[in-house]
């Protein structure tokens, strides 16, 4: 895949470190056998399945003329589709994905989507983006042709940082939209109710769906590094709270750990891979850490 130019994402000095590593899928999902597929041609396989009578609207080309010749009447072929992995990338735009000094995580997290997009387009997989808030904000169904990379990245570079977190409504109203497996990776900072997110989650997976989640966050989030009396603020509600870092640190971090381990052992009882990405590490380091440890477990 040529690109002739370079997208806001789409870091190429990041893309060639992980460029050559493929993203599977290492539980079965429909049409997709460890990254190889039967046939080049989207939508159908060279294997035929069965005729059914021709309705309006069905492709002339699929019609068997053989067939008609001998009973004239029209009947179309029909293959066993042979579509390639369908990846939806489920990025978090709420208020609190604009934190970050430098690179914010929801750069950050559109770094990660970029990549992600044109690894799979790159083995010719079909991915989709679901950006969302408080609910699904934007929906781009699920593509392979070299083209949509450029609808994705667009779209990501049009991402700005909206309202409240409803990670658990989002992927509860993405659910309702898909009718056939597919790989899901989320992209967020989780800021909900860990409980509610992980119910979400399990639906994804119970309906056969293989789940990655990907948990960004910025390191001032992690070890709270701030002196003397701070005033913070929510980005999402607007509310503030004046406290003293030192006096609440140590409590602070034992949340944060509490936080991250019940995502964590939620995702991990659920066969949900869950990786930590702190936006203090570059994110074509990270991305490219992940997916080595994805191909040795194959």
């Amino acid at each position: 895949m040529e690109l002739k130019r370079h997208p806001k994402y789409l870091d190429p000095a990041a893309l060639s470190k992980i460029g050559g590593l493929e993203l599977v899928a290492r539980l079965v999902v429909e049409g997709f056998i460890s990254g190889l597929h039967k046939s080049p041609y989207q939508g159908y396989s060279v294997e035929f399945a069965e005729h059914r009578q021709y309705s309006p609207g069905d492709e002339i080309k699929h019609i068997d003329w053989k067939v008609y010749a001998k009973s004239d009447r029209f009947y179309v072929k029909r293959f066993e589709e042979e579509t390639n992995l369908r990846a939806y990338i489920l990025l978090d735009c709420s208020g609190s994905m604009g934190y970050g000094d430098g690179i914010s995580k929801l750069d950050y997290a559109c770094y990660l989507a970029a990549s992600l997009a044109y690894l799979m387009l790159r083995q010719r997989d079909s991915v989709g983006l679901v950006a969302f808030d408080e609910g699904i904000r934007r929906y781009i169904p699920p593509r392979g042709e070299p083209s949509h990379l450029h609808v994705i990245t667009t779209a990501l570079e049009e991402a700005e940082p909206g309202g409240e977190t409803s990670v658990a409504g989002a992927i509860h109203q993405l659910a309702t939209r898909l009718k056939r497996r597919g790989l899901i990776i989320l992209i967020s900072d989780l800021f909900d109710e860990p409980e509610e997110v992980i119910k979400g989650l399990k639906l994804l997976r119970h309906r056969k769906h293989e789940v990655i989640v990907m948990h960004v966050l910025h390191p001032h989030e992690l070890e709270l590094p701030f002196e003397g009396m701070t005033i913070f603020r929510d980005p999402e509600t607007g509310q503030t709270l004046k406290a003293d870092p030192s006096a609440i640190r140590g409590e602070y971090r034992r949340r944060v750990e509490e936080f991250i381990r019940a995502y964590k052992t939620g995702c991990g009882a659920n066969y949900i891979d869950y990786v930590l990405m702190n936006t203090s590490t570059p994110f074509d380091h990270a991305l490219s850490a992940y997916l080595s440890r994805r191909r040795a477990r194959r």
